[in-house]
């Protein structure tokens, strides 16, 4: 049965004054040409911070599951780099958008997962992004990682947000099952802003993902000199990423 399209939240006089006012190529060329000039902030020491946030709206059932099942393998990946903090991030139902703790092993992260049960309900990515935000200017988080079907929520207020990550140098990456065009190109563009990826899958499709998923670990965990020699060591997924993120 198909669902009523969700009534965009409320915009505040930025947001309002940001959609009257379109900006021109130029002004658009310059963004990015900003985006470029941030260096990731993480040279290989400490601990890496990942945010992990999925909808777990009731079609997200299956890939949450799957999600489960391969998390552990973000972990496993980055020990020759360095440890690696994960706080997990999902919404669902009318309005409930919930974040973890930070946690440092894939027991613990997937103790919280399974505690989870997905709800119908309506995207809530701009709530995703704003905590992403708030969460790097307490600590500096590496990357976020966004898993996904469909988009319900208004793009410039989406992109406008992803702008802001992108300037804090958090790249997010966006991972898409099924092939929805305005979710589809709405990740893509948040990619882009953020200087992130983005890549589709479908339930077939699960080896695939655990290699992107523990490519952005080890980009979290060690920065892109990182996953440059992730890259050269065993190609593939890591340098998927390392295209799209040039």
């Amino acid at each position: 049965m198909a669902t009523k399209p969700k009534t965009p939240a409320p915009k505040t006089k930025a947001d309002q004054a940001l959609a009257e006012t379109p900006s021109s190529d130029q002004e658009v060329a310059d963004f990015l040409e900003h985006v470029k000039t941030i260096v990731p902030s993480r040279a290989g020491t400490g601990r890496g911070r990942l945010l992990f946030a999925m909808d777990a709206t009731m079609s997200r059932q299956p890939t949450w599951d799957m999600a489960l099942g391969l998390q552990a393998d973000m972990f496993a990946a980055v020990k020759a780099v360095g440890g690696l903090d994960v706080q997990l991030c999902y919404f669902r139902g009318m309005g409930e958008c919930r974040a973890s703790k930070w946690v440092g092993d894939p027991d613990a992260l997937s103790r919280l997962m399974t505690k989870v049960s997905c709800r119908g309900g309506y995207t809530q990515i701009a709530k995703v992004l704003s905590h992403a935000k708030h969460e790097t200017e307490d600590n500096k988080v590496d990357a976020l990682v966004y898993v996904g079907d469909c988009m319900e929520e208004d793009i410039d207020h989406l992109a406008a947000l992803a702008g802001e990550l992108g300037l804090m140098g958090v790249p997010v990456f966006l991972f898409q099952e099924g092939r929805d065009p305005k979710a589809e190109r709405t990740f893509r563009e948040i990619a882009r802003l953020t200087r992130g990826a983005y890549c589709g899958f479908d339930q077939g499709s699960a080896k695939q993902l655990r290699e992107l998923l523990s490519a952005v670990a080890v980009y979290a965990a060690g920065g892109q000199r990182a996953l440059e020699d992730l890259s050269r060591s065993q190609g593939g997924s890591a340098r998927v990423l390392l295209e799209q993120m040039s």
